[in-house]
């Protein structure tokens, strides 16, 4: 008797066993058909889009809108980078620029060691990038080039071109194919002032 309920405890657990096996058998099997399934193609536009929100490109070149919860894009300014028609507030005279850097409260212009700089015009105005190429575009984001024109000066922070660097090309042209297909607004932004003549 003690033999038979010994054999009928093993066949029950190696029942159990089988079962179990069973059951991740199908788990791995739908795990590598969700693996395998394509992803659905996303146009170049919405991913240039999505990476424009995830790098938080209108952080700096959108004017913002002061609300309960503090700051926002103002979206019918979006993208056009520092208001020109707005003067830039003067500096306070008990602020050590050099070990420290200030922005301006909607985050488009900031003074610092390396001087003023302002966010550029980001919309396809030809007062942005409207005439730029996707070569000067990424000569922009990526080696920190001046309106993307070889041998001009170089961006100016906080615009981060030692992360942006890393982008691969089809990020570059997705950012660009968004940034082309925005509405453009006419904006010239003012110039960069070095630190001498602060």
């Amino acid at each position: 008797m003690k033999t038979l309920l010994f054999c009928f405890s093993i066949a029950i657990a190696l029942a159990c066993t089988s079962c179990k096996d069973a059951d991740q058998t199908k788990d791995q099997a739908q795990y590598r058909i969700q693996e395998n399934t394509p992803t659905p193609k996303v146009s170049l536009k919405d991913r240039g889009k999505y990476l424009v929100n995830v790098l938080d490109c209108a952080a700096c070149h959108t004017p913002k809108l002061m609300t309960a919860q503090g700051p926002v894009p103002d979206m019918t300014r979006y993208m056009m980078g520092y208001d020109a028609a707005e003067a830039l507030p003067p500096l306070p005279d008990d602020v050590p620029i050099g070990p420290w850097a200030l922005f301006k409260g909607d985050l488009t212009a900031a003074v610092g060691p390396w001087g003023t700089s302002y966010a550029g015009n980001i919309t396809p105005d030809d007062t942005g990038i409207g005439t730029w190429t996707l070569e000067q575009f990424s000569n922009a984001i990526r080696k920190g080039m001046y309106k993307g024109i070889e041998n001009s000066r170089p961006l100016m922070p906080p615009m981060p071109t030692q992360a942006y660097q890393h982008l691969t090309d089809e990020d570059v042209q997705a950012i660009f194919t968004y940034l082309k297909s925005l509405k453009p607004i006419e904006n010239v932004v003012p110039a960069y002032t070095p630190p001498a003549a602060m």
